[in-house]
């Protein structure tokens, strides 16, 4: 039941991406998003087995990197945390399914549009339920792979491939920090798997694991488009595709969330409450810079300031 969970969002993904033809623009609304809904129902029933009933589980499907110390294996753990973040990820994700449902009736591409969709959830959800560093970045990446698909949907627009590059390359800034806090969480501990990890924190030198700590909340600061790095925010509204954008701004803010835990499991308590702090408050000044909806736009669909639409008229004769 706990790999349905992971696996029904990418089946979903493969057959709309895949066989987007054969079965049709509404077959493929059926699939992605019954697949959703059913894997909700399975998040809520191990919400109940695991965070309810306190029995968390383990899913370790065999070994995947072996060299000298490093040893890495296709682990997925189901706990408290884990079941707590399945439930708005897919529940979140299943409502912008049936939103987009009606919202792109009128687009011809919409098989790859539901199939992108479920593959940014299945991500999500690997990037949630890892049972060590090296799953959740798989995750990570695999988000922001995902991520330029849906912002470089309508690919022949040049200021769609120009937002999607941009946001592209600065999460790569993101990405670069948490590669390094792993190599040095490694360095540290001698392994990436949460449960080593966390049972020997209190044991390891304080300055260490706050170096690490802010290595892990650069990256999260990159991915979730905080102040500073932000640029690449504005320019991912191209286009029509809200509802791939509130998907992601949900998910990056449950990616903080769990960055966030992790913090505290390095036993730094006083320094994730610092984190936490500074996170809110970057929130603050970013959340104005987003695009509205009701911003206007160009015949192109590019939001332009109102300044600029009053003044774009023509002369004739």
């Amino acid at each position: 039941m706990y790999l349905s969970i992971l696996v029904l969002p990418l089946l979903g993904s493969i057959v709309s991406g895949f066989l987007g033809r054969k079965i049709g623009v509404s077959g493929s609304h059926i699939i992605t998003t019954g697949c959703l809904l059913l894997s909700s129902i399975l998040a809520s029933v191990a919400y109940y087995e695991v965070g309810l009933s306190a029995s968390p589980v383990i899913i370790n499907l065999g070994s995947w990197v072996e060299s000298e110390l490093l040893n890495v294996n296709w682990e997925f753990s189901f706990d408290s945390l884990t079941v707590s973040m399945l439930i708005p990820v897919l529940y979140v994700s299943t409502l912008v399914h049936v939103y987009s449902i009606s919202y792109m009736s009128s687009d011809p591409h919409n098989q790859r549009f539901f199939s992108y969709l479920s593959l940014f959830t299945f991500f999500m959800l690997i990037l949630v339920s890892g049972g060590n560093y090296l799953v959740l970045f798989l995750g990570w990446e695999g988000i922001g792979v995902a991520s330029y698909l849906l912002i470089n949907f309508w690919y022949t627009r040049l200021q769609a491939n120009k937002a999607a590059i941009l946001a592209f390359t600065m999460n790569r800034f993101g990405d670069m920090s948490l590669t390094i806090s792993f190599f040095a969480i490694f360095f540290l501990f001698g392994s990436l798997d949460y449960t080593t990890v966390f049972s020997l924190s209190p044991y390891m030198n304080e300055t260490a694991l706050t170096i690490i700590a802010l290595l892990l909340l650069v990256g999260a600061m990159a991915k979730s488009s905080q102040i500073g790095l932000h640029s690449w925010l504005p320019g991912s509204m191209e286009g029509k595709l809200y509802s791939k954008k509130l998907l992601i701004i949900i998910y990056f803010l449950i990616i903080f969330t769990t960055l966030y835990i992790n913090y505290i499991n390095l036993n730094q308590q006083f320094y994730a409450e610092t984190i936490w702090f500074y996170n809110n408050l970057l929130t603050c000044f970013t959340i104005p810079i987003i695009p509205h909806k009701n911003m206007p736009r160009n015949k192109l669909g590019q939001f332009v300031s109102r300044k600029q639409k009053k003044c774009s008229f023509t002369f004739k004769g």
